[in-house]
């Protein structure tokens, strides 16, 4: 296996299974068996109640905290950064993974540099972003950004690699021209793998969101909100902010999930 295509397969790997037909429903079990375990572990007193709150405290801090717009300036400002981080490293990641796929001379020269620094942990750069930029949002964007941009680079390239070279031959009895060959042949046999890649960027940037905000701890941010609730030992808060990071996650899974779908409807047939 070529070594573009393991870490295709790498990545791949990472993405959360899709429930089988019918199995949705089923999903809840396990939730709702923690929840139940949870209430009767709280309600008789068998775990210190200063480090396992009742899910009751937890409700009444989530209605509390809904109603205050703190939360919501917290949410609005995580979001942000996410959204920031998310455009400027997919965008990044769509122009150099498509020079490292069409062109060899290109892949040759920067190749081996960038296998090399996607093997550098993502935490790693910390260090180095914070004294580049400090602790505010711009060192927290360009964190974000660099979450972003591997995942879409390898995507694109090895998607624009593997199109099938019976249409490139098609695209050749045809006389396309390079820019035809690419635009019309190579990006939409690609589009599926590349989508893989942004959806992976939108995970990657809002896990790294919630990290950068742990790391740099400079304005507001959901993050903070965790380190607040643990610095006071409020595990009210610290629970509710979980539960929120989670919900994110979810919704921006369901939301990228439901816009595949919908743009690659071609590709998946009768899926």
């Amino acid at each position: 296996m070529s070594a573009a295509g393991q870490d295709a397969g790498e990545l791949a790997a990472l993405q959360p299974l899709r429930p089988a037909e019918g199995g949705r429903w089923r999903g809840l079990v396990l939730p709702a068996a923690a929840i139940a375990l949870w209430w009767l572990l709280s309600s008789l007193d068998i775990v210190n109640s200063a480090l396992l709150v009742s899910p009751a405290k937890v409700f009444q801090t989530a209605l509390d905290q809904v109603a205050s717009a703190r939360l919501w300036r917290a949410l609005g400002a995580s979001l942000a950064r996410e959204a920031t981080g998310f455009a400027i490293g997919t965008l990044a990641g769509l122009v150099l993974g498509a020079l490292l796929g069409l062109s060899p001379l290109f892949n040759r020269i920067v190749g081996p540099s960038f296998n090399t620094f996607k093997q550098i942990s993502l935490f790693a750069w910390i260090p180095l972003i914070s004294v580049w930029f400090g602790l505010g949002d711009v060192a927290k964007v360009a964190f974000l950004s660099l979450a972003a941009l591997v995942p879409v680079v390898v995507n694109t390239c090895e998607g624009i690699r593997t199109v099938p070279a019976g249409l490139l031959e098609v695209a050749r009895v045809y006389g396309f021209t390079r820019w035809q060959t690419v635009t019309q042949v190579v990006l939409p046999s690609a589009l599926p793998a590349i989508f893989t890649g942004v959806y992976l960027a939108l995970i990657y940037s809002w896990l790294a969101t919630i990290g950068a905000e742990y790391l740099l701890v400079a304005g507001k941010g959901i993050g903070n909100l965790l380190i607040e609730g643990s610095e006071h030992f409020q595990m009210d808060l610290v629970i509710f902010g979980m539960v929120v990071v989670g919900t994110i996650g979810w919704l921006t899974n369901a939301s990228a999930r439901a816009l595949e779908r919908r743009l690659l409807r071609w590709s998946r047939g009768n899926d």
